[in-house]
Formats: C-alpha cells, structure tokens, sequence
C-alpha cells in the first residue's frame, strides 16, 4: 500500500501557489522580439500598399522575404528562453 503525501502546512502551500502563479511564461526580450517581428510585418505590407504595383520589385522579392522572415523570428521568440543561470563576471565554463 502506498502512504499517502504528507500535507503541507497552510502557509507554506500558499506561497508554493503564489511561486507557481507568479512565473511569466515569457520574459521582456521575448515580447520585445514579437513587437519586433510585428513591426516588420506592419513595414512590408506598408510597402507594399505605397507601391501599388502587383508587378513591382517590392510586391515580388523583397514583401515576401521578409514577411516569412518575420513570421520565423516570432516563432522563434515564443520558444526562446535566455539562459537563468547568472554567472559572475571574470568566471569561465
């Protein structure tokens, strides 16, 4: 027969609550990457709007390069974690 955990005093599993609520899932690089990936997004169909040319240089090469481009880069910083681990300066791995 398997024992049962032991409870945890009150106090103590509120703050284990509260630790677990209080993690972000993404950090400031990561939201300042997707603003980043969006403003590329918003300048390539800008672009495209200002050259009004379904046949133009803009419209053909250069949208859709860095279009998928910025879709990559925000794929990219959903997933990124920065590393946590703090080392002090002068120290080498």
């Amino acid at each position: 027969m398997k024992s049962l955990p032991k409870k945890q005093p009150n106090k103590q599993r509120q703050q284990n609550d509260a630790e677990k609520a209080a993690v972000m899932p993404l950090e400031t690089i990561n939201y300042i990457m997707i603003v980043l990936g969006a403003l590329v997004i918003a300048a390539s169909y800008w672009g495209m709007y200002l050259e009004r040319e379904i046949d133009g240089v803009f419209a053909l090469f250069i949208s859709p390069v860095t279009l998928i481009g910025a879709y990559i880069w925000i794929a990219f910083s959903l997933i990124y974690r920065p590393n946590s681990e703090k080392k002090p300066p002068g120290q080498s791995s």
